[in-house]
């Protein structure tokens, strides 16, 4: 759940320099993948995307690695070197508050990065539910992602505007994806009927009505 009742404030200055200071080109269209490095988010799909799209792009992620080790995140590095995608892990550089790092370099907050992302692409394979996909609503940025098993049963049926695929990208999706980036009004029309969904089912006053529902019938029994 996300505080839908309060719309994210409006950017600041801060983040203006994200791009120039991560070394992303002025023209790139920058993908975020907004989750760790680990295998069952499936980041492979999302520099596939990239490299079939018909812009330049790079793909950014703003979470490390975690427990599961590094071998995962050398394997997409060489795969986006191989086929000739700009792929940055910049975990160093994000975090959900503003800092710096210990030589004095800004660090960025979760939401800087969603408001200065083009496209978020989220293929899990897995997810328990998907707080990348509710952020991505609260932020009101296009999204890419897999049909994953809780997707589809919790999330689409509610009539979310959402890219999909599943197991792979095919030329559809990629055409769907240049689609919304080429047309910013329909980005536009797209990210507020998601955010009104996301306060009609994901608000915290929706919780707190189904919190209450489900005492009361707890204490009724």
């Amino acid at each position: 759940m996300l505080d839908f009742n309060s719309p994210p404030s409006l950017p600041d200055s801060y983040a203006d320099d994200m791009r120039q200071e991560l070394g992303i080109k002025e023209k790139s269209t920058l993908l975020l993948q907004p989750t760790r490095i680990v295998p069952r988010k499936r980041i492979e799909m999302a520099i596939t995307l990239a490299r079939r799209m018909n812009t330049e792009c790079v793909v950014v992620v703003t979470h490390k690695s975690g427990d599961e080790g590094i071998k995962y995140q050398m394997f997409l590095k060489e795969f986006a070197d191989l086929i000739g995608v700009e792929f940055l892990c910049a975990a160093n550089r994000f975090n959900y508050l503003r800092q710096t790092t210990p030589d004095g370099r800004k660090v960025y907050s979760i939401a800087d990065a969603y408001r200065q992302a083009d496209l978020v692409t989220y293929p899990s394979a897995i997810e328990g539910f998907g707080n990348a996909f509710l952020e991505t609503i609260y932020y009101r940025r296009p999204i890419v992602m897999e049909a994953y098993e809780i997707f589809k049963c919790d999330i689409q049926p509610k009539g979310f505007n959402i890219i999909w695929f599943e197991n792979f990208i095919s030329w559809e999706i990629v055409e769907q994806t240049q689609k919304i980036l080429c047309n910013p009004d329909l980005a536009l029309e797209w990210s507020d009927q998601n955010y009104k969904l996301g306060l009609r089912y994901y608000s915290y006053h929706m919780l707190e009505k189904r919190l209450v529902a489900l005492l009361e019938h707890c204490m009724s029994r």
